[in-house]
């Protein structure tokens, strides 16, 4: 699976890519989609350290070169605050597994449907569990529109960089410098859309909205000032807020004007920087679902209409709308109603998790040995009275990266199987989420720029030993 001579890496990049003063020559586009592609992403990610930085940079340059390109979203949402689109859902896609073939899966659905509005993301503590930091996810996402020939804007997003509240109790600059460091790395790596969360600081004790949003709005802009100062020449990074934990009660407008009322006045004293694109509430879900004793996820109620007030009132702050998370597990039939009330973007995660580790083909030896991972490692987070069902849907999340390498290799037949569900399921989303023929109109707020990185020095020698850093 990964390559342990340089001799057999040299040879499928021979005539396909060249390196010169410091750009990569693309001699072959298609050979390098038919076969050389699929060997950078396995150095990538299963690589050493320095095969590992040579393969990220050769593969962001090749993508500079093929018009496969980071970019945020920022303007097009921003459109959406002068009414000059309307709608539609942006769907945002948090890929735990397998992130070159189920990227791949989500823009072969793009294509067919000419999609353009749609979002890649992960978490800070997905990128944990799953064992993908961010030089590592952009590059699979890269290479996956590079092999399926997908051009144009990509939309990379740090979801939920969360500050930790009991972190923050105890150390609170500590706390927050922790989220500092997560947007230094993810920035070069092409996060250019970032949903800063400060909501884990909310305090409802206090009487008056804004003593309760205080610490959230304070860091918020905070982080703002942060990621402004670091965004590249010609970016305005993506960033929303959020006023609501998801999980907990719903939000309401007047708390969205607290944060923002707030968050504007704090961000005008630290500068004159540009604020939020979008803001993250909380209408009645939870992240996963509700699972019930048997392993089936309990029915639940959006507040649709609360939803459609909270976009109303973010758009009169200059935002594009509001974000609904925790909602992959919705029963299908909701989801054309998130256009309907105009909801800027939606998070969808572990609809495409319970996908890939349910499907009949997925191996059931495999899953087993997953599952006695989870009882040896993580015992200690079944609760009292908790189902093996309830278990083991709540915690294999965290299988994903222990197990990363047998699910990076699964049998050809058992991928074709899995992948084509999960590109239906991608097109199904972007179909009820009205977000179907959208790639003329992102184009036409949103150019993506030529970024450049240079060469990883720790990695010139790999490109010495293949004939390929100059």
């Amino acid at each position: 699976m990964i390559h342990e001579s340089v001799h057999e890496v040299r040879q499928d990049l021979r005539g396909v890519l060249a390196v010169e003063k410091g750009r990569v020559q693309i001699e072959d586009a298609d050979k390098l989609r038919s076969q050389a592609i699929d060997t950078l992403i396995r150095d990538a990610v299963f690589g050493t350290e320095p095969v590992k930085e040579f393969a990220r940079w050769l593969i962001w340059e090749a993508g500079q070169a093929l018009g496969v390109r980071p970019a945020s979203i920022h303007d097009f949402y921003i459109a959406r605050s002068r009414d000059e689109w309307r709608d539609r859902t942006v769907p945002a896609m948090n890929i735990r597994f397998t992130t070159y073939d189920t990227a791949r899966a989500a823009l072969r659905a793009a294509l067919k449907t000419n999609a353009g509005a749609f979002i890649f993301e992960i978490a800070r503590s997905e990128m944990g569990y799953t064992e993908q930091e961010p030089a590592e996810y952009s590059a699979a996402l890269i290479a996956a529109a590079i092999k399926e020939g997908y051009t144009g804007p990509l939309f990379i997003q740090g979801d939920h960089f969360q500050v930790k509240a009991a972190k923050y109790a105890q150390d609170p600059e500590g706390a927050v410098q922790e989220v500092k460091d997560l947007i230094a790395k993810s920035i070069p790596a092409g996060f250019w859309n970032i949903d800063i969360d400060t909501s884990t600081l909310v305090t409802l004790e206090p009487e008056s909205l804004a003593e309760q949003q205080y610490h959230n709005f304070l860091r918020s802009a905070e982080l703002t000032q942060f990621v402004r100062e670091l965004e590249p020449e010609g970016v305005t990074i993506s960033l929303g807020g959020e006023i609501g934990e998801v999980g907990e009660k719903n939000s309401t407008v007047e708390e969205l004007d607290a944060y923002m009322e707030g968050y504007q006045a704090t961000l005008k004293k630290l500068g004159d920087y540009v604020g939020l694109s979008k803001i993250s509430v909380q209408t009645g879900t939870s992240h996963g679902g509700v699972v019930l004793p048997d392993g089936s996820i309990a029915k639940v109620a959006v507040d649709f209409d609360t939803l459609e007030q909270l976009g109303k009132r973010a758009r009169e702050w200059g935002m594009g709308g509001a974000v609904q998370h925790g909602a992959s597990t919705l029963p299908k039939e909701l989801f054309h109603k998130f256009p309907e009330v105009q909801t800027l973007e939606i998070h969808l995660a572990t609809g495409f998790q319970n996908i890939f580790l349910d499907h009949e083909a997925f191996p059931a030896a495999l899953r087993e040995r997953m599952y006695h991972h989870l009882d040896t490692h993580h015992a200690n987070e079944r609760k009292e009275g908790q189902t093996d069902a309830q278990f083991y849907y709540k915690t294999r999340k965290k299988a994903l990266g222990p197990f990363k390498p047998e699910l990076w290799t699964l049998p050809p037949a058992v991928k074709e199987e899995i992948y084509h569900t999960l590109e239906e399921t991608f097109a199904f989303f972007y179909d009820q989420l009205n977000v179907v023929n959208t790639r003329e109109l992102v184009e036409r707020f949103v150019t993506p720029p030529e970024y450049h990185q240079p060469m990883p020095e720790g990695a010139r020698a790999v490109g010495d030993d293949l004939g390929l850093a100059d």
